[in-house]
């Protein structure tokens, strides 16, 4: 498996995202991590070529042909296994949620998820098929993540909105930040449940 990215090479690819010339609108690193972990809960592996022109256009818009992005998509690549690699096995994995700076209008800590999830959504807009399954089973790790959205942006989601109401805020950006790694391992077991354990034979009884 391919190592994870280091601060240096997260560094890197929000510059290569950065570089996207206009009007082909990239998403950021946070947007990114949301979208691929979206990706990776779906029933049926999305395979790259679909998926990969949304990182550097939000609508997949193609890249003009003097854009090297080589490097960028092998980044956005390692970090696709990384994440694969964490579901796959319902491990904890580090979100790439990020400390908002100070700004005029002194946003809550808890507004750093914001793009994360946005990122996250637009997954699910694209490639709906686990949001196709079992209602029920999907709306308390759903309402864990959207939960950071405004209610503007969840039409005819009356059950979504329903549990959204019934959840504590989280404290901080801590436990917001604990909640998406929950909700998405919660997915996973929908979009991605784990083979059931093979029961042992028991050996032959000797005669």
């Amino acid at each position: 498996m391919n190592a994870p990215l280091n601060e240096q090479e997260l560094d890197e690819l929000q510059a290569l995202l950065d570089a996207v010339p206009a009007p082909l609108e990239p998403l950021d690193v946070s947007m990114l991590d949301g979208f691929l972990c979206g990706l990776l809960l779906q029933p049926v592996r999305v395979p790259t070529s679909r998926w990969l022109p949304h990182i550097t256009d939000a609508d997949g818009r193609a890249l003009p042909s003097r854009f090297d992005a080589t490097r960028l998509h092998d980044l956005a690549l390692r970090r696709h296994a990384e994440l694969n690699d964490a579901i796959s096995r319902r491990q904890w994995f580090d979100p790439w949620v990020f400390e908002l700076e100070g700004e005029e209008d002194e946003p809550s800590e808890v507004d750093a998820v914001y793009p994360w999830v946005a990122g996250f959504a637009t997954a699910m807009e694209l490639f709906p098929e686990l949001m196709r399954h079992d209602a029920q089973a999907l709306t308390e790790p759903l309402a864990l993540l959207y939960r950071h959205l405004s209610p503007d942006d969840l039409e005819d989601a009356d059950e979504l909105l329903e549990e959204i109401d019934s959840l504590e805020p989280p404290e901080d950006l801590a436990e917001a930040v604990e909640g998406l790694v929950r909700a998405t391992l919660l997915l996973a077991d929908v979009g991605r449940p784990l083979p059931a354990p093979t029961a042992k034979r028991a050996p032959p009884r000797r005669r």
